[in-house]
């Protein structure tokens, strides 16, 4: 089997999880945090929805500065709640199409992310690419502890909830 095709495999599988999740966002609550210190519901959602999106971008470009020069639009802006589901639907129909668009010889190029010009990240786009899908699953974790702090029901993910007991 291709790496492409396992890696298509494995977005088959994370896109619905990650749709439960996403559509368990509860409204009005985008500014809430758990801690002073810690990222707002709001903000976390849509990272979760638009992370999907990353994955042509890192087919397509060698490189991504996540600290563009100042007046750069972002590449990637946030999706408001009403638009979770779609920018999750689009990012993943995106990678897909991209992986399947590809070669395993191109996923063993380089890849690298910078910060400010600076590399904070480089390995093949392989590697880079299982971080991004291993990233996505820590705060979509992350996404069912707010779910669970603002008494909102967790869905299912790989397996059963306290609140979703399908199996």
């Amino acid at each position: 089997m291709k790496l492409t095709e396992l890696l298509i495999a494995e977005l088959d599988r994370e896109t619905p999880i990650t749709k439960r999740a996403l559509a368990a966002v509860p409204g009005g609550r985008d500014d809430w945090k758990p801690h002073p210190k810690s990222m707002a519901l709001g903000r976390l959602a849509g990272l979760v929805a638009m992370m999907p999106s990353w994955l042509p971008m890192m087919i397509g470009q060698d490189e991504f500065d996540v600290v563009p020069p100042k007046g750069t639009p972002s590449q990637f802006p946030m999706p408001a709640q009403k638009d979770l589901i779609e920018t999750v639907e689009k990012g993943f129909a995106g990678a897909r199409a991209a992986l399947a668009g590809t070669t395993d010889d191109h996923l063993m190029k380089t890849w690298r992310l910078k910060a400010a010009g600076a590399v904070v990240g480089e390995g093949t786009r392989l590697s880079m690419i299982r971080d991004a899908l291993m990233h996505l699953s820590h705060h979509r974790g992350q996404l069912t502890v707010y779910l669970r702090l603002n008494d909102v029901p967790v869905p299912h993910i790989y397996g059963p909830s306290a609140d979703d007991q399908r199996f």
